[in-house]
Formats: C-alpha cells, sequence, structure tokens
C-alpha cells in the first residue's frame, strides 16, 4: 500500500501549474483528462499485462525483487527476458531512466513554485520568494534540488533502510495533501451553492462530482490511518514486538499536520470563513482577460486561414 500510494502521488501538480498556464480554462481541464488516460494506460493497463506474463513465483522475479537498487529490479525487464528478447531489456532500462529524470524535473518545479509561493504570502522565509531576470526562484529550487542528494543513500544496503522511511513520510504527507485538496474542493462546492454559483460557470468539473471527493476523502483517511498497521505485529526477527521506527516515519505526518493547522491559526488568529462569505471571485478578472484574449487570437487565426484559403 505504502508503494502503491508513493508511486500515484504527484498528479496533483497540475493544480500548480494553473498560474503558469496558458488560457487554463481550456488547457487545465484537457491536462486533467490526459492524466487519468495516462494513469489507466500507463499503470493499471501495464501492471495487467506483467500479471499476464511474469508468473507468480519466477525466480527472476524474486531476483529483482532483492536487488531493489539495480535496473534488474524492474518487472518490465523480467517480462522480456522470460520472453527471450536479448537486445529489450537495455532499451527498457534506458526508458526507465528517462521517466525518472522527467518525474524529477516536475517534482522539483512543483517543490520551489510551492515554497516560491508560500514566501511571497509570507508563510515562509522571504529569501525563497526571491527570482532572477528570467523568474526562476534560485533559491527555492537550490533548497529543493538539495533534497535529491538523499537517493545516494541508496547504493549502501543499511541506508537503503533509512530511504524506506523517507518513502513512508513522503507517502503520508501526500495523503494529507490530497485529503487538504479533497476538503478544500468539498468547501468549495458549499460555498458555490451558498453563492447561487450554477454548475454552467464552470469550465471544468469533476465526473463524479462532490460525492467523488467525499468517497475518496474516506479512503485517504482510512489509508493514513491504516498503512502501517504492520508496525503492531511483532517481528522477532526485525524489529521486535513493536516497530517503532516505521510507526514514527508512517504516522508522524498526522500530528505534525493538525500541530501546523492550529498552530497557524492560533499565531495568526484567524478564524473559519462561512460558506456564503467565502471569496469566489479574486483572480476572476484576470482570468476572464487572459480568456478573452486567447479567443480573440484564435479567432484571428481563423480568419487568416480563411484569406489563406
Amino acid at each position: 500500500m505504502i508503494n502503491a500510494v508513493f508511486a500515484y502521488l504527484g498528479t496533483e501538480l497540475v493544480g500548480v501549474t494553473v498560474g503558469e498556464a496558458q488560457n487554463p480554462r481550456k488547457t487545465v481541464p484537457r491536462a486533467i483528462k490526459l492524466t487519468f488516460y495516462r494513469i489507466l494506460v500507463f499503470y493499471v493497463l501495464s501492471v495487467l499485462l506483467l500479471g499476464m506474463n511474469v508468473p507468480y513465483n519466477s525466480k527472476q522475479l524474486a531476483f529483482a525483487a532483492a536487488k531493489s537498487n539495480s535496473a534488474s529490479a524492474s518487472p518490465f525487464v523480467v517480462a522480456i527476458s522470460l520472453a527471450g528478447i536479448k537486445t529489450l531489456p537495455g532499451f527498457i532500462n534506458g526508458c526507465i531512466l528517462i521517466f525518472v529524470f522527467s518525474a524529477s524535473n516536475s517534482d522539483l518545479y512543483i517543490a520551489s513554485r510551492t515554497m516560491h509561493g508560500l514566501a511571497i504570502k509570507g508563510q515562509a522565509p522571504a529569501f525563497l520568494g526571491r527570482t532572477d531576470a528570467r523568474g526562476v526562484p534560485v533559491y527555492a529550487l537550490g533548497l529543493s534540488a538539495s533534497f535529491c542528494c538523499l537517493a545516494f543513500m541508496n547504493v549502501a544496503d543499511d541506508a537503503k533502510v533509512v530511504f524506506s522511511y523517507f518513502v513512508n513520510l513522503v507517502t503520508i504527507f501526500g495523503l494529507l495533501t490530497w485529503i487538504s485538496i479533497l476538503v478544500s474542493h468539498i468547501a468549495f462546492h458549499r460555498a458555490r451553492l451558498a453563492q447561487k454559483v450554477p454548475d454552467s460557470a464552470m469550465p471544468y468539473r469533476a465526473p463524479l462530482g462532490v460525492w467523488g471527493s467525499y468517497v475518496a476523502l474516506f479512503f485517504c483517511i482510512l489509508i493514513a490511518l491504516t498503512k502501517n498497521f504492520s508496525v503492531f505485529v511483532p517481528s522477532p526477527t526485525t524489529y521486535g514486538a513493536f516497530d517503532y521506527k516505521n510507526f514514527i516515519t508512517g504516522y508522524l505526518g498526522i500530528p505534525l499536520y493538525l500541530a501546523m493547522i492550529v498552530g497557524y491559526k492560533a499565531a495568526r488568529k484567524t478564524k473559519g470563513v462561512k460558506a456564503d462569505e467565502a471569496d469566489l471571485w479574486t483572480g476572476k478578472a484576470e482570468i476572464d482577460r487572459d480568456e478573452a484574449w486567447w479567443i480573440a487570437k484564435a479567432a484571428e487565426k481563423k480568419v487568416g486561414m480563411r484569406d489563406r484559403g
């Protein structure tokens, strides 16, 4: 469960790119739909195909699990090896390297932009909000990139255990991030109903609506509370009667998350916002002007093509 959640984290970066996307009312809904279909094809379908090609008792698969810090750990390589294709495993390893680079690039982007946004709002150290002449938040980017050095821990057998603790921490914070997103969507829906904003005014609507967010919120909370239940199972050969290390890394995020919410509200003396008083309009004028500009540009392009035709 921990590895599965860890693998699916990151799809929320589509929301972070809204502020820098061109014509977001058109491009962001399209990006959200493409993200869903990519997950369906590259995750779900590929796992199905692997299960059909690699036996559960394959010795090569057991070897891959033991070699978790090398390219041999890829079940795709195992499937190709079992098929007897000699040159393709190296090609797949090259593809995996490119995929990892792409994921790292997007994660650095979302981390630096998030810290930059917090700094601008006064919720993070001010130096993280500084940018260079190109608008790149160099200090936030440098701080985010420094955490990449933790990956070198995976080259040592002893450090791999510690690295797994970081994976555990990232997973719980990722779940808490999605809990925040879902709560925000539910609150937004309540505010929209209270202020009588119709569905037709929404450029994008979730296929399952607010009820999908309620169901997803339930499962996110359930997984966050139970994903490390195995720490309570005695393991005499490894952690003894109680695995306190994985317990701390698996559940540390929950009290820290709640403490940050309560602490921020206490320090800033903020109060809850009523649904009929929520600000749904700040920033809308800028998006309207941007959309009007793109519509006018598309119309000019269409006229130009007609004239040439």
